[in-house]
């Protein structure tokens, strides 16, 4: 969350941005109450004061009906502190919850737009778009042609938008594991594996809304548990309340998780498929890192990200993500979206990864801090976090763009020593 000092100094900045972003928050209203919750501060603290001076005074008394008057004051006083103390965290509570709204402040280069719409293609990478002589099949017809996918048992099983994989797409799921791994650890990247559960405090830390009419979380009855979407919740969750040395900075993480996401509302020609499931795996990457640091940690991630699908061989786009699409948390997000041959009618992108510069911002909601040697106090790191690898979306992207005329599928490259093999399926 925004610092409220912040919010309280500069309001106009901070509507401006909640207005760019598209996000309601009475920030007028959070003023006011903050205005109110140091008044009743300083109340309490006088009032300490006061009764602090009385108690001083209660052994000096001359006389036992002079003690018993000052104590009686003290009394008082205390009792009054006490209520100030009460009003005082009351209003604390609100503004917090005012706060928990409010979005971060956005990179002055982020294109400006209500929606994705807005985005700003930014490059793209070495692989070219693929020009087939044959008419291209989607993924679920590749799918079905060498028995890799199957979302009627998985829908018999667990309902709409699960699946099994089989066969073939198994070894392409591990191997995309096992290649974005061993790239991230080449690169300094701690491989960790996440708890699939989370906190809900740790979900709203990282700026999941985990429960109520809008969320896209799973969640646990009669538990403060919640299935999580990204390790990104996990990883971040790993430091909370935490204080770390200035010198382990930057802290790069890559985490290997399942992610589970309603999927509310999600419908339509584009989201058929392994495209929007309620379960996939994910290979994802956080950083903690000092503030200096952020920017160009997340041009780091943005690289790696740009980096792991060239080897792979997929044709992608880079894009600068509008104000109105990158959600709460995020100062700034780059998405890397890759062309997809069996979506729409000759093909069109779709969205690969994502990595976003957090700032501060999820730092405050999970009180994740640094200390600088010989310095006293405290401050709070930045956070970041890209996805390396969504299985499911990449499973679509090396099936779509290395078929065959004969409906066998190429496989990259540099996943072949891991699925031993080089084609899926030679057909007749």
């Amino acid at each position: 969350m925004l610092d409220r000092k912040l919010i309280v100094e500069q309001a106009e900045l901070v509507k401006k941005n909640c207005v760019a972003r598209g996000v309601t928050a009475d920030v007028d209203r959070l003023i006011e109450l903050e205005m109110q919750r140091r008044g009743k501060s300083n109340d309490a603290q006088e009032l300490n004061r006061q009764a602090n001076e009385v108690s001083k005074n209660i052994g000096k008394a001359k006389t036992p009906e002079e003690r018993e008057q000052l104590k009686e004051q003290g009394r008082l006083l205390r009792e009054q502190k006490d209520a100030a103390q009460a009003e005082h965290d009351a209003l604390d509570a609100q503004v917090h919850e005012l706060q928990m709204h409010i979005p971060n402040l956005t990179h002055p280069a982020a294109p400006i737009g209500a929606d994705d719409t807005a985005n700003t293609e930014v490059g793209f990478g070495k692989t070219p778009v693929p020009k087939f002589d044959f008419k291209a099949k989607d993924h679920l017809e590749l799918g079905k042609l060498h028995d890799m996918i199957d979302f009627e048992s998985g829908a018999r099983v667990a309902g709409a938008g699960f699946y099994f994989l089989k066969r073939d797409a198994v070894l392409l799921e591990l191997a995309l594991q096992q290649f974005a791994v061993s790239e991230l650890v080449k690169r300094g990247f701690v491989p960790i594996t996440t708890p699939d559960v989370a906190h809900t405090g740790i979900l709203q830390g990282i700026g999941f809304i985990p429960r109520g009419p809008e969320t896209q979380i799973y969640s646990i009855e009669n538990t403060d548990l919640n299935l999580v979407a990204t390790a990104e919740i996990t990883l971040g969750g790993m430091m909370a309340d935490q204080v770390m040395e200035a010198e382990e900075l930057p802290l790069k993480l890559v985490g290997i998780s399942h992610c589970f996401r309603t999927e509310a509302g999600a419908a339509g020609r584009a989201s058929k498929g392994l495209y929007r499931v309620h379960q996939f795996t994910k290979i994802e990457m956080f950083a903690f890192t000092l503030p200096e640091q952020s920017d160009e940690i997340h041009e780091e991630l943005r690289q790696a990200e740009c980096d792991i699908f060239d080897m792979l061989g997929i044709p992608f786009r880079i894009v600068d993500t509008a104000t109105g699409d990158l959600g709460g948390p995020a100062y700034r997000k780059y998405d890397l979206e890759a062309w997809m041959p069996g979506r729409g009618e000759s093909g069109e992108w779709g969205e690969v990864t994502s990595t976003s510069n957090c700032t501060d911002y999820q730092a405050r909601r999970l009180n994740v801090r640094y200390k600088n040697k010989a310095e006293k106090g405290t401050h709070f790191v930045h956070t970041l976090n890209g996805t390396a690898i969504a299985i499911s979306r990449a499973i679509i992207a090396i099936m779509e763009n290395y078929q065959q005329a004969d409906g066998s599928i190429k496989v990259p490259e540099v996943l072949q020593p891991w699925m031993g093999k080089s084609v899926i399926g030679q057909v007749s």
